[in-house]
């Protein structure tokens, strides 16, 4: 698993799930909410499966 995921689109992601995390946990939004794992599941791992599926990377680092 290479990294994919940049330093920028990376804190992006992991603040986008943790706010959809609260708000489907205080009852704001419905059951979606909950796919705010996906997000943050990408941001913490730092890849990201559908950047490698279309060859994608926003990370400056090459290996």
């Amino acid at each position: 698993m290479n990294i994919n995921v940049g330093t920028v689109d990376r804190v992006l992601r992991v603040l986008a799930g943790l706010v959809l995390i609260a708000l489907a946990a205080t009852g704001t939004v419905g059951w979606w909410g909950w796919l705010g794992v996906v997000p943050l599941a990408t941001g913490l791992f730092r890849f990201c499966p559908a950047y490698a599926l279309l060859g994608m990377n926003t990370c400056p680092m090459k290996k």
